[in-house]
């Protein structure tokens, strides 16, 4: 048999066990209840750019156990009425119809609503490019706050800026590239090896020979149908994530651009 005093302490060292259990199972339940109970709340804190707010909304999924748990993506609220925005870009709150702030981060393509793709549908491009500026131009907000003109400003600039990118191909593919993280040098021949730049000689001499509209036209279409063949070849590349195939096939962009742009020079001087 055990003595009086040991019997005593392990007959409280149970009890404190019990008590211990029971404590720490109704703290679990407690922790549980108040997560289900309130399963969405914000918070607000402020974007680098100025006059934008940040709501952060928060989600618990109901599932056995308490810790399973995700956050949805974040929501940008207006500067004006501080409702959250809706729509992603948004260029204006639908709450007050204010116009926004550019977001951080988006790019071209969603600026203009077109597939992130190399063969982009242009007309879509420019009448989408023709809509915005009906309704973010500055001379429409010449009435309005110094913020509100100011916002246009920048939304009016940035749209210029995405149509001119996104139109060309030559504009278009550098900038996919870019989104991956990749650039050409510009004044550098890193990667076109010495036949190709031959050839590109070659041509530069019989366009500044040329001594009738006919013969610089000439050229102009065949660097036409290289541009041609090289637009499907570029985007062959950029659809199989050939990224370094792509790079090189750009840089051969590069030059045929600067032939076909010599050959309009060239064509303007017999007019």
């Amino acid at each position: 048999m055990l003595p009086v005093n040991s019997s005593r302490t392990v007959y409280l060292s149970r009890a404190l066990l019990r008590s211990f259990t029971v404590n720490l199972t109704c703290s679990a339940r407690c922790i549980s209840s108040s997560l289900f109970k309130k399963e969405t709340w914000h918070s607000n804190t402020n974007l680098k750019q100025p006059g934008r707010e940040k709501y952060l909304v928060y989600s618990v999924n109901k599932v056995n156990h308490p810790r399973h748990y995700s956050t949805t993506q974040v929501k940008l609220g207006c500067w004006n009425c501080k409702k959250p925005l809706v729509k992603t870009p948004a260029f204006f709150c639908k709450s007050c119809n204010v116009i926004q702030p550019p977001e951080e981060g988006t790019s071209l393509f969603e600026i203009m609503d077109c597939e992130r793709t190399f063969t982009l549908d242009t007309q879509k491009l420019q009448t989408r490019f023709v809509q915005l500026q009906r309704f973010l131009h500055p001379d429409k907000f010449s009435q309005k706050s110094v913020k509100e003109q100011e916002y246009s400003e920048i939304q009016s600039a940035l749209v210029n800026k995405a149509y001119k990118t996104l139109l060309k191909p030559l504009s278009r593919g550098l900038y996919m590239l870019e989104l991956k993280g990749m650039s050409i040098e510009e004044g550098t021949d890193s990667g076109a090896d010495s036949e190709f730049l031959m050839e590109l000689m070659a041509i530069n001499e019989v366009l500044d020979d040329a001594k009738t509209p006919e013969e610089a036209d000439k050229i102009g279409r065949d660097t036409k149908r290289k541009l041609a063949d090289l637009t499907k070849e570029i985007d062959t590349a950029l659809l199989r994530e050939d990224l370094q195939a792509a790079k090189a096939l750009l840089a051969q962009m590069k030059y045929y651009a600067n032939i076909e742009e010599k050959v309009k020079e060239k064509v303007s001087q017999f007019m």
